[in-house]
C-alpha cells in the first residue's frame, strides 16, 4: 500500500493559502524594494557615511530576527490575526517614519519599525490552523514560492518606482502596501474556530536546546546566516557599481536584473531535479557554494565590461536561487521528528541576522576599501563556506508524517514508541500526548505500511514534507 499524500485542496484552504501568501509576498516585496535603491539614494541624507547607509540597509534583519520567534509564541496566546494585525501597523508606521526622515538615522528607525512586525511565525501557524494537516505543506509551498516572486519582482520594480517617486515616496508605497495587507487579513483571511497546536508549522521553546546543539542543523544555519550576508553586502555596492561603473541610469537598472533573474532560475532547475531525483543533495550544495565564490569573484574581476559582469552575477543569483530553495528543504530532512518548527525558527533568525551583518559589513568594507571590495570579501566568505559544507554528510531522504493516536494507545506511551520504533521503515518517532499524535520520520521505500496502521488501528495519511 502507498502513503496517501493526494488530498485535493478544499476552496476555503486555497483562499486561505493564497491570501495569506499574499500578506506574506506584501510585506516581504516592501522590504525587498529598498535593496536595488537604497544606497543611491541614503548617501544624500544628513549625517549618512557608508557604514550608517549599510546599517540602514540591514537593519530590518536585526528587529526581524528578534521579534519573530517571541511574536510566534504571543500568537499563542493572543490569537493569530490580532498579532498580524500589530505586525502590519508597525511596518506601515515604520515606512512612514522613513518617509518622512531626512537624516539616515530617521530611516534607520524606520527601518527598524518596519522589521519588527515580525508576523512570519503567526502567518505560518494560522496557515495551520486553517488548513488541513493533509493539505499543509502544499498550502506552506505556496507561501515559498510567494516570497521568492516577491524578491525577484522588487529588484525589477523597485528600480523602476522610485525613479519615478523617490525614495520617500517608495517608503509610503511599502506602507500602503501593508495597509492593503491588513485589509486582506481582515476581510478574506478565515478566522479559525481553534488554535491547533503543530510542531511541524510553530517553534517549541522546549525544543531549543535540542536543536542548537545538532551539528547538521547548525552547518545549515551558519550558511544561510552566510548566504544573505553577502547577498545584503552586494546590494550596499551593486547600484553604485551599476550607475558610477557602466552608466546605467537607475531607470535602466531592471535591463539588468530582469534577465539575470530569469536566466538563472531556469538555468538552476536541473541542478535542483538532480539533487532530489538523482540523490546528489551533497555534490549540488557543494557545487552552488563554489558558483557563488566565482560569481562574486567574477564581479571583482569584471568592472570594466558590462556584459561579462552580468554574466557573473547570472552565475551568482544562478547559485544564490538553488541554494535558497535547497536549505529550508535540508532542513525539513534532517529535522528532527516533530521539531521542524523549531528548526525552522531558528533557521529564519540566522537569514534575517545574516542579511543585518551583511548590511553593516557591506557599507563599513565599501567606506573603507571601495565597492569592489565588497564583492572580494565576499567570495572569501563563500571559501569559509565551502570549507564548511565540504565535511557535511549525505542526507538521508526520510519523509515527515503526522500519525493521528487512538486515546487507548496513549495510555502507553513509551511502550507505544517502541513500537513505532521497531515497525521496518520507521528511523524516528515522537509521540505527543497533547495532541495525539505521533510524528514519524520515515523511509517511504522500506516502510511497512501494514503492520503501522495494524499497530496504530488508524490510516498514515499526513506528509507534513
Amino acid at each position: 500500500m502507498e502513503l496517501s499524500d493526494t488530498v485535493v485542496m478544499t476552496s476555503g484552504e486555497k483562499v486561505a493559502a493564497l491570501s495569506l501568501a499574499s500578506l506574506f509576498s506584501l510585506r516581504m516585496l516592501g522590504l525587498f524594494m529598498v535593496l536595488p535603491v537604497f544606497s543611491l539614494y541614503g548617501g544624500g541624507l544628513k549625517g549618512a557615511d557608508p557604514g550608517l547607509v549599510g546599517f540602514a540597509i540591514g537593519v530590518y534583519g536585526l528587529t526581524q530576527a528578534i521579534f519573530q520567534i517571541p511574536f510566534g509564541l504571543l500568537s499563542d496566546r493572543i490569537g493569530r490575526k490580532p498579532v498580524i494585525f500589530g505586525g502590519l501597523i508597525l511596518f506601515a508606521i515604520g515606512g512612514g517614519v522613513a518617509a518622512q526622515a531626512e537624516t539616515i538615522y530617521g530611516v534607520i528607525a524606520g527601518r527598524g519599525i518596519q522589521g519588527a512586525g515580525a508576523i512570519a511565525s503567526a502567518i505560518m501557524a494560522l496557515l495551520g490552523d486553517v488548513t488541513r494537516e493533509e493539505n499543509r505543506t502544499k498550502a506552506m509551498a505556496i507561501v515559498g514560492m510567494s516570497i521568492g516572486a516577491s524578491f525577484s519582482l522588487a529588484l525589477v520594480i523597485g528600480p523602476i518606482l522610485t525613479s519615478y517617486v523617490g525614495l520617500s515616496g517608495l517608503f509610503w508605497v511599502t506602507s500602503s502596501m501593508a495597509v492593503v495587507g491588513i485589509g486582506i487579513c481582515y476581510w478574506v483571511v478565515p478566522t479559525p474556530a481553534i488554535k491547533i497546536v503543530h510542531r511541524d508549522s510553530k517553534a517549541e521553546v522546549s525544543e531549543f536546546k535540542k536543536v542548537l546543539g545538532h551539528r547538521e542543523l547548525l552547518r545549515l544555519d551558519v550558511g544561510i546566516f552566510l548566504l544573505h550576508l553577502v547577498m545584503t553586502a552586494c546590494f550596499v555596492v551593486l547600484p553604485l557599481v551599476l550607475v558610477n561603473q557602466f552608466q546605467l541610469n537607475l531607470e535602466r537598472h531592471w535591463m539588468v536584473y530582469l534577465p539575470v533573474l530569469i536566466a538563472s532560475f531556469v538555468a538552476m532547475l536541473p541542478l535542483m531535479i538532480l539533487a532530489e531525483k538523482r540523490k546528489k543533495i551533497r555534490e549540488v550544495f557543494v557545487l552552488a557554494v563554489t558558483m557563488l565564490m566565482l560569481g562574486l569573484l567574477g564581479m571583482f574581476l569584471m568592472h570594466d565590461r558590462l556584459w561579462l559582469f552580468c554574466f557573473a552575477l547570472f552565475v551568482y543569483f544562478m547559485a544564490f536561487n538553488l541554494l535558497e530553495a535547497m536549505l529550508p528543504s535540508l532542513v525539513s530532512k534532517i529535522a528532527p521528528a516533530g521539531s521542524k518548527g523549531t528548526c525552522m525558527g531558528v533557521y529564519s533568525s540566522a537569514q534575517f541576522f545574516g542579511a543585518f551583518a551583511g548590511g553593516t559589513m557591506g557599507g563599513v568594507v565599501y567606506g573603507i576599501w571601495g565597492p569592489g571590495a565588497v564583492f572580494l570579501v565576499g567570495s572569501g566568505l563563500m571559501v569559509i563556506w565551502l570549507l564548511i559544507v565540504l565535511s557535511m554528510e549525505q542526507p538521508r531522504f526520510l519523509q515527515s508524517y503526522l500519525l493521528k493516536i487512538d486515546n487507548a494507545l496513549l495510555v502507553n506511551t513509551e511502550q507505544l514508541l517502541n513500537k513505532l520504533l521497531a515497525v521496518v521503515g520507521v528511523e524516528e518517532a515522537v509521540v505527543i500526548i497533547e495532541e495525539n499524535a505521533a510524528y514519524l520520520k520515515v523511509d517511504k521505500q522500506t516502510l511497512d505500511y501494514l503492520s503501522l496502521q495494524k499497530l496504530t488501528m488508524t490510516q498514515l495519511t499526513t506528509k507534513l514534507d
